[in-house]
């Protein structure tokens, strides 16, 4: 049964029940049946392949119900920094085969955000150094220079469907990040991802109205062409819910629903994580999320092993500046800012998030635990950048299992769900 509280128009399945195509349909047609169509031209803005949702129903239902009357009906791929997909690639995304592309769809552009093509992008301003200082509760007071993809300004109406979990910068993911950074230009993108790497992972991961939230719906607020936002909540491979309405507003109700689905808590932290990587992160940049999600359970001293056989880069797109940096904790990075501030700080806060919660005094790096690579990226490029090494042939996932009693905790599949200790420790309470 589809609800519409505040304006927002929801559906959520009886537990351990899935939503089903048909239930998407008439949730896509319940959104969508206030606004005339006829002669205009809509984008849908999608994740890429690094995030778990069902895209193909809802690209389907909302091609149905909208392009019958519209001009134009494209897609764009909020890639934020991530590398551009083919068509194939993006296809798949949608769920579409070959032939449905070349006859049923061909009237469809496929598209994908370009972040560092400066020609592509359109400034709209910039938020205040007095507003950023208000709303990062005084860790900052800067100019902060917004520009997003150009090309949104030739639609009249952008759709935004994507998922939400638990987020390590922004705390949940959804809603308005699907345009900053999901099509944003680089200075806000690294702005707010440095913003909660210094309140630290622990501190923004899990909950919701964060400063860096709060900088994403600001810089939101700023595009000035109307959106529609369908906010998916994942339960395993199904969808659990689905919510439909302004952005801000449907993310609110998303992320109350992720709260309760996707955080795992634990009685005690453990010595030894074994984090497995799925498929979908094909490099350390995504691949990072096995860190980033079970941080809060890992014990002092204690090691969490990303075991990934399929990655062998750090980040195609970062990956020479990453290797230059290595992966450190915050204070680091702050200790030494007048080395580091000329750089990418997206990048920088990448560094920090890997690598975890730590202390940098008189020259020396304290890190509260070790990482690991279980990859196939090599020995002789992990230890310089300051991550441990294992050979994945080695490791046998099975040895694992079973063992939390020991202080040994094994993900199967890591990077979505959060794990948090019922009685969070000092560190995690007060951002390190």
């Amino acid at each position: 049964m589809i609800r519409q509280p505040d304006d927002v128009c929801e559906i959520v399945a009886a537990p351990g029940a899935a939503i089903s195509r048909e239930q998407i349909d008439a949730l896509v047609a319940r959104a969508c049946a206030g606004r005339d169509y006829t002669g205009q031209r809509v984008l849908l803005i999608v994740p890429d392949a690094t995030r778990t949702a069902p895209v193909g129903p809802f690209f389907r239902a909302l091609h149905r119900h909208i392009m019958a009357r519209a001009a134009g009906f494209d897609v764009m791929v909020a890639l934020g920094t991530h590398p551009p997909m083919n068509e194939l690639a993006i296809c798949d995304r949608l769920e579409i085969t070959a032939a449905e592309r070349l006859f049923k769809f061909a009237g469809v552009r496929l598209l994908n955000h370009e972040w560092d093509n400066p020609a592509a992008l359109h400034t709209l301003g910039s938020i205040p150094a007095a507003e950023i200082a208000a709303l990062s509760g005084g860790l900052f007071s800067m100019d902060v220079e917004v520009k997003v993809n150009a090309r949104i300004f030739n639609y009249d109406q952008l759709v935004i469907v994507g998922p939400v979990f638990p987020h390590e910068v922004v705390g949940f993911s959804g809603g308005n990040k699907y345009l900053f950074p999901g099509i944003a230009g680089p200075e806000i993108l690294n702005f707010f991802h440095w913003l909660g790497a210094v309140i630290t992972n622990p501190m923004i991961i899990g909950n919701k109205w964060t400063p860096v939230r709060k900088v994403v719906d600001r810089a939101a607020a700023m595009v000035a062409v109307d959106k529609l936002c369908f906010c998916l909540v994942v339960h395993g491979h199904e969808l659990a819910g689905a919510f439909a309405g302004d952005p801000q507003a449907a993310w609110d109700q998303a992320s109350e629903l992720s709260r309760t689905l996707h955080i795992t808590y634990k009685d005690h932290p453990f010595k030894t994580i074994l984090s497995c990587a799925p498929a979908m992160y094909d490099e350390l940049w995504t691949g990072g999320k096995c860190m980033y999600k079970l941080e809060p359970v890992l014990a002092d001293a204690g090691e969490l092993i990303i075991y990934a056989p399929h990655i062998s880069e750090i980040s195609i797109t970062h990956g020479r500046l990453i290797e230059q940096i290595g992966y450190h904790c915050r204070d680091y990075f702050l200790k030494q800012w007048d080395r580091f501030k000329d750089l990418p700080w997206g990048v920088i806060a990448h560094s920090t998030h890997v690598r975890g919660i730590g202390t940098y005094e008189n020259g020396v790096e304290k890190c509260r635990a070790r990482v690991t690579l279980a990859t196939r990226i090599p020995r002789e490029v992990c230890e310089p950048i300051n991550m441990g090494y294992r050979d994945p042939d080695t490791i046998n996932p099975e040895d694992y299992v079973n063992r939390e009693d020991e202080g040994i905790l094994l993900v199967p599949k890591a990077g979505e769900m959060l794990y948090q200790l019922r009685d969070p420790a000092p560190w995690a309470r007060g951002g390190g």
